[in-house]
């Protein structure tokens, strides 16, 4: 059986998060721990954030690796990562960082439902005030 998408496990509340580098290091490590992909995924998201900002607007950030990063994918998952201080991206504040790994083309679909829930300003500030993981878990169960 595949595994959930998103689980409690794969969310960090609160975190203080001092720059991009760090705060994509962090998002990436819960996918690692978590059984998601191999170590060397994380190198890919930070070589990705070289290439183009996953900063998306409305103070998200969705890190995920490169093209030639799916072979160290290894089950379809998600990481979101809540920072109410904020992590400057080249000057966009991000409050909301959604780590993705997705094996074949999947990571799409994902994407396409995260930028529906993100694409509302009342599920952001949900997110950014969110004091429970099920909070979390309630807004993104569209894409488990």
């Amino acid at each position: 059986m595949a595994k959930e998408i998103l689980t409690k496990d794969n969310i960090t509340l609160n975190a203080l998060l001092t720059n991009k580098e760090e705060a994509i290091r962090f998002t990436g490590k819960i996918l690692v721990e978590n059984g998601y992909v191999e170590s060397s995924y994380v190198e890919k998201m930070l070589e990705r954030e070289e290439l183009t900002t996953t900063y998306i607007g409305n103070n998200v950030a969705i890190p995920h690796g490169t093209e030639d990063a799916k072979g160290a994918v290894k089950e379809t998952g998600l990481s979101v990562v809540i920072s109410p201080e904020g992590v400057d991206f080249n000057g966009n504040t991000v409050n909301i960082l959604i780590g993705i790994a997705g094996k074949g083309n999947e990571h799409l679909e994902i994407l396409s439902k995260i930028a529906l829930v993100c694409a509302d300003e009342g599920n952001i500030q949900k997110l950014i005030n969110a004091s429970t993981k099920e909070e979390i878990m309630e807004l993104f169960s569209e894409v488990n």
